[in-house]
């Protein structure tokens, strides 16, 4: 900033990021905004950089990064001093296989909570005691006997 009093307030930077002002305050203690200048009345004062820093934390977070892995990534890529490969590449194939691996749980999930909709399960103790019941537990409560699941 070249003048003590340019840049943008919080709920100004607040608000072209899409999140509130403890957001920018949170994120600033976990080092993942720089702490920014203030005016003689202490009021905070942003560089407009802050708010596409704070739409990188969020898409990045949206994509499954967590905070730590954010912050190790911006830290990384200001160290890199303009190179292009920031690490970026590898988390992001490492992320995919990760969501990958997720959605195949999640289709699990989805298709045994189906069979368990069209076996009429509405108790899950009873459900468990039935041999139609496709609720993982089933196995549990009758290792020996197959599963719905196990004769398609």
């Amino acid at each position: 900033m070249s003048g003590p009093y340019e840049g943008l307030r919080s709920s100004e930077v607040a608000q072209a990021a899409g999140v509130n002002p403890q957001t920018l305050r949170y994120y600033e203690r976990r080092g993942l905004l720089a702490e920014p200048e203030r005016t003689l009345g202490g009021h905070r004062l942003y560089p407009a950089e802050a708010v596409t820093v704070l739409r990188v934390i969020k898409t990045a977070q949206r994509l499954g990064f967590t905070l730590e892995e954010v912050a190790d990534l911006l830290e990384t890529g200001t160290h890199q001093h303009g190179r292009r490969d920031a690490g970026l590449l590898e988390r992001a194939r490492l992320k995919l296989i990760e969501v990958e691996e997720r959605i195949a749980d999640l289709e699990i999930i989805r298709a045994t909570l189906r069979e368990a909709i069209d076996a009429g399960c509405d108790d899950l103790i009873a459900c468990a005691g039935q041999p139609c019941c496709p609720l993982p537990f089933a196995d549990l409560a009758h290792p020996d006997r197959p599963t719905q699941r196990d004769q398609e």
